[in-house]
């Protein structure tokens, strides 16, 4: 099985809780307005490293490592892939966001070679605004991420 691993920066301010959050990139993705936790693909390395290294490639920062904490992991049933999600109060210049290319032919059949960024922007959003914007197999980290931080009174 395939694994993911990423982080879910947050803030707090005013008691509002805000998730980092990146949109992806691609001629796919273009005219979607869902966004995802910044993440990705691991074999041979321990899921906290894959997922810090993957947060510094994109992000274009590095990440508090010693506030980083567990949220929980989920399968994801369209790919079949293990997603397992860190979490970290810390907060990040969604300018500074900079993204690996892949090569994808589009238009499709045409023979061209296009490279497009993994994810093309990033963004701070209120969390009720998150569970509306995230692919809908995430919002199960934004939910342990608020019951996490209830339990520690953090937010209410």
């Amino acid at each position: 099985m395939k694994r993911s691993a990423g982080i879910l920066p947050y803030k707090i301010e005013d008691d509002n809780l805000y998730v980092y959050l990146e949109h992806p990139g691609g001629p796919y993705w273009v005219e979607k307005d869902l966004w995802s936790i910044c993440k990705g693909e691991f074999k041979n390395e321990k899921a906290i490293e894959a997922a810090i290294r993957e947060f510094n490639e994109e992000a274009g920062t590095l990440i508090n490592r010693e506030k980083l904490f567990f949220i929980g992991s989920k399968k994801q049933q369209a790919t079949n892939k293990l997603v397992i999600v860190f979490g970290v109060e810390q907060d990040i210049d969604p300018t500074k966001m900079k993204s690996n290319k892949f090569k994808l032919e589009w238009p499709p059949e045409s023979g061209i070679i296009n490279e497009f960024p993994e994810m093309d922007k990033a963004a701070w959003f209120r969390i009720e605004e998150a569970y509306d914007k995230i692919f809908s197999g995430q919002q199960v980290f934004l939910k342990k991420l608020t019951s996490l931080l209830e339990k520690q009174n953090m937010i209410k």
